[in-house]
Formats: structure tokens, C-alpha cells, sequence
């Protein structure tokens, strides 16, 4: 519980106030924790274990579990995807424990073991997604295995499904570093999607039909003028990476999400229904016209991993500015609509990864790759960090924070202003899950009325997004103008409401 009781307690304290990221854990190198020192010395005599060749690059948060992935770029590594218990005595700078065990990290078993893994995902049904690339080296990697998905039972720490990937997903130049994970009306009811960051490509997997299909695309290939790095005083090209980071979007009205993705070597944010992506039909239909351009983030603004939460708010790894930036769904996809919540030109050199769990706090591991693999580390130096921060304090005040939603239930009461002018056209409100419902009777609360035409246009559960909120000692007050209903008259004669939160709750 101290590990628990520390992290935690940081994020109370600092809850009223703006969050930048605490430091958790931090190394100079890494090292696992071994049965006995026994097994850990044969373990470096052999070279099983080569501490210094160790990198961590992927992390995800489960229940008591800080997973975090080390690829096999050079020998010594003994388990590519371990853990950290979250729940035992504070250790400031842990040892990795393998999972699901030693056995199931055994680099050649191409049946039971994991030879690399890169980036994981945990989801809402327990379950733990790792792609294992079967590879072994970094420049002239060995290909000792197929690429395989694996996943795992988390409550059980058994894996429950072994899928290798189909000779016609994969192309010979193919590097898949990252997961995304869609869960639609079930369980059963998931898809996976794999970048292809050299190969060109994004790769579904259906869990219900234990298939998986491949898409090509134009927009998943680089962007030549954007191919030249500068981080950590070291310049260098990574001019042939395409489509890297991925994160889906909480469902929409359609029932679908969006995936949002970008190259690597590229300014440029891409998406695509998932609604396509699920449809294996569609590879061959084409459906280039499917895949749209969200925007252009600015310079300096390469990325490798995103992430979006379930109200919308995207965060992803600034590589070039040692920092984490944010946007919020709801707004524009352009420079002033992206922030950035926190920089740190020591801590965050190349922050590899970033994840928010079911509590809504976020996740990060800076690990210095480029100096891994342009230059060398210095061991006597901090080099691995993680960190972590409530979602929200870390948007607080910036144009990533959403609009305030308040949620129509029996104690929630819309109401027709008096006057029809508004001097700001640019207070809007927006209503989630709208339905087309029969009148119901005025005395009935929590629903909301347009008074032109007397129509219903929200009733329970519906949620609407608010802007620009006053706040009164006894309810919250919206004051704002309709951009969904009647178009009857000019901006400035459609109807304005209040909006009044009662101040108890059942």
C-alpha cells in the first residue's frame, strides 16, 4: 500500500492547482528481479542479463500493475514485457518483474514465449493486447518468429488467445510498434488495429471472427519535408517512417469511432471511421475518400504515441520539444488549438509512451532513444523516467480543457430565456445521444424544449456539452445560444436557454 498511498496522496494535494507530471519512478539502468542472487549472477556470466542493453519503451497501467516493455535491440534482456507492482513497499527505482512469467518471455519460442514487444493495451474487459514481432536485434533484426497477437487474461495472468498475424498483412518491410484497441457493444464485439510504421500499411484484427485484414493508404506514408529530427543535441533522419501513433475516439452517435493517426515523419494529423475499418469488404472496395485530413499540429510536433480519453481529449508525445501536448476533439485540429501540459528538457527526452488508466490519470516513460541508439547513455546519470498526473489538472486553463457537461436527470432544469438576443454568436452548446421523442407533459423535468417550434430535443439520458459557464451560490447558470435546432431568423433571433443545475443530488 505505500507505493498506493504515495502516489495517490500526490494527487490529492495537487488537485486544486495545476498539475505538471510527478516523477515515480526513475533509473539509470535496468534490472529485473531474479528468484535468489544466485540466478541473477548466472544470469549476467552468461549474458542472459546485460543490464546496459536495456531500453523501456511501452507502459500501461491495470489494477495493481505497471506494465513496461523492453524490445530485444541487443542481447541481454531477459523479458521484453514485464511489470511493476504498484502495491508493494515504494521503491524509487523498481525491478521489472517478467509477465506472464520467465518462461513466458523465453526469447525462440515462437508457441509460448515472447521474443519483442513494443507497445501493450489494457481494456475495460481484462484483457491485456501484446504483439509480439517475433524479432530479435535492431539494424539487422532476426526474425526468429511470425508476428503474433497475444492476450492475455489479466485476472488470471493466462493467456486466452494466440492469433499470428496472416502472411498477406505483412510486407517485407513491415514494423509494427503500436495497438490500438475498439471495443464496441460487447466484449466479444472488439477489433485491434497495427501501424505498419515501414511498411505502409494498418492492420485489423476482428477478436469475434479471429481474422484480421490490411489496409494501404497514401496518407500512411511520410512526409519528405519533415524527415529531420533534433532531440537531445543529436540530428538525425528518420525520413522513411510513416504511420506511428493510433488512438480511437470515444463512440459517436453513429455507434463508430474515428481513428485518429499520424506518421512518424510528419506534421500532419490523419482519420478514419472505425466504421471502415471494421468492414473487411472495404480493402477491396477501396476507400480512399474514406480517410480524411484532421490538420497540421505546427513544426516540431513529430509524434509516436496518442491517446484519447472518453470525453474527447487527446494527449501525445511532442518528441522534438521533450514535451506532452494535448487537443480537444471538439475544437479545430490547428496550432491554437493544441497545448502543451508539460516540458521538461531533462526528464522527458523522448517521452516513448503515454497511457490513461480507469482513474484518469496519465501515464508517461521517457527512455533518451535517440541517444540509445545514435550515441550512448550515460549510466551514471538518470536515463528512464516515469511519470504520472490526474488527466484533468493537466489540461485545467488551456484550449484542451471541454466545455462543462452537465447531464439532463429529474433535478435538471432547461428553460427558454425571456429575451431572444445574444451578443456573442459564438456561445454554443451541443447535445449527445439526441432522440426523436414523442411530446411529454411541461411538468415533467430534465428535458429540454425548443419554444419555436415546441419540439423536444433532448430528453433523459442525453448530455450536453456547455461553454462559457456563470456560477451562482445556489445552481450553475449556462446562458447560451442553440446551433442545432431551428434555423428560423437570423443568429440573433433563435432562441437563447438557462440552464439550471439544481444544488442537491439523489
Amino acid at each position: 500500500m505505500a507505493t498506493r498511498v504515495l502516489i495517490f496522496g500526490c494527487f490529492v494535494a495537487f488537485a486544486s492547482a495545476t498539475v505538471k507530471l510527478q516523477e515515480i519512478f526513475s533509473w539509470r539502468v535496468l534490472d529485473w528481479n531474479y528468484p535468489d542472487s544466485y540466478s541473477r549472477q548466472n544470469a549476467l556470466a552468461s549474458g542472459a542479463l546485460t543490464p546496459e542493453n536495456a531500453l523501456p519503451v511501452g507502459i500501461e497501467r491495470w489494477g495493481n500493475k505497471l506494465f513496461v516493455s523492453v524490445p530485444r535491440w541487443r542481447s541481454g534482456i531477459p523479458a521484453t514485457l514485464n511489470y511493476i507492482k504498484l502495491d508493494a513497499p515504494y521503491d524509487p527505482s523498481p525491478k521489472l518483474n517478467p509477465y506472464p512469467s520467465w518462461k513466458g518471455n523465453e526469447l525462440g519460442n515462437c508457441d509460448t514465449g515472447l521474443n519483442t514487444v513494443y507497445r501493450i493495451k489494457a481494456d475495460r474487459c481484462g484483457r491485456l493486447w501484446v504483439l509480439d514481432t517475433g524479432t530479435y536485434g535492431y539494424d539487422n533484426a532476426t526474425n526468429l518468429c511470425p508476428y503474433t497477437l497475444n492476450v492475455y487474461d489479466l485476472h488470471t495472468d493466462q493467456r486466452i488467445r494466440r492469433y499470428v498475424l496472416r502472411p498477406e498483412d505483412i510486407v517485407s518491410t513491415t514494423f509494427i510498434a503500436n495497438i490500438a484497441v475498439d471495443i464496441g457493444s460487447s466484449c466479444e464485439d472488439t477489433f485491434a488495429y497495427f501501424s505498419d510504421e515501414l511498411g505502409y500499411g494498418l492492420i485489423v484484427y476482428s477478436w469475434e471472427k479471429n481474422n484480421s485484414w490490411r489496409f494501404s493508404h497514401s496518407y500512411f506514408m511520410p512526409d519528405p519535408l519533415t524527415g529531420d529530427f533534433n532531440i537531445a543535441g543529436l540530428n538525425f533522419q528518420w525520413g522513411a517512417e510513416g504511420i506511428f501513433g493510433i488512438a480511437p475516439s470515444p463512440i459517436k452517435s453513429d455507434g463508430y469511432r474515428t481513428l485518429y493517426f499520424t506518421p512518424l515523419s510528419s506534421h500532419t494529423e490523419f482519420s478514419v471511421s472505425t466504421s471502415i475499418l471494421r468492414n473487411e469488404s472495404k480493402v477491396e472496395d477501396g476507400s480512399f475518400n474514406d480517410f480524411k485530413v484532421v490538420g497540421v499540429r505546427g513544426p516540431d510536433a513529430h509524434t509516436t504515441a496518442k491517446v484519447i480519453d472518453d470525453l474527447g481529449i487527446q494527449l501525445f508525445n511532442l518528441i522534438d520539444q521533450n514535451a506532452i501536448g494535448c487537443w480537444y476533439w471538439g475544437r479545430p485540429f490547428k496550432p491554437q488549438n493544441i497545448a502543451v501540459v508539460d516540458k521538461d528538457d531533462v526528464g522527458l527526452i523522448f517521452p516513448s509512451d503515454i497511457k490513461i488508466d480507469d482513474n484518469r490519470n496519465v501515464w508517461v516513460i521517457s527512455d533518451r532513444m535517440p541517444v540509445f541508439l545514435e550515441a550512448e547513455l550515460d549510466y551514471s546519470d538518470i536515463n528512464f523516467r516515469i511519470y504520472s498526473a490526474p488527466l484533468d489538472s493537466l489540461v485545467k486553463e488551456t484550449v484542451c480543457e471541454p466545455p462543462a457537461r452537465v447531464q439532463l436527470n429529474p433535478h435538471t432544469h432547461i428553460q427558454p430565456q425571456s429575451a431572444i438576443y445574444n451578443t456573442n454568436p459564438g456561445l454554443t452548446w451541443h447535445i449527445s445521444n439526441i432522440q426523436n421523442k414523442p411530446r411529454i407533459p411541461q411538468s415533467q423535468r430534465g428535458f429540454l424544449r425548443n419554444p419555436l417550434d415546441d419540439n423536444i430535443i433532448a430528453t433523459t439520458p442525453s448530455y450536453i456539452d456547455l461553454y462559457y459557464p456563470k456560477q451562482t451560490p445556489q445552481s450553475i447558470g449556462y446562458n447560451l445560444r442553440s446551433s442545432t435546432e431551428s434555423n428560423k431568423g437570423p443568429w440573433w433571433s433563435r432562441p437563447t436557454y438557462d440552464v439550471y443545475e439544481d444544488s442537491y443530488r439523489n
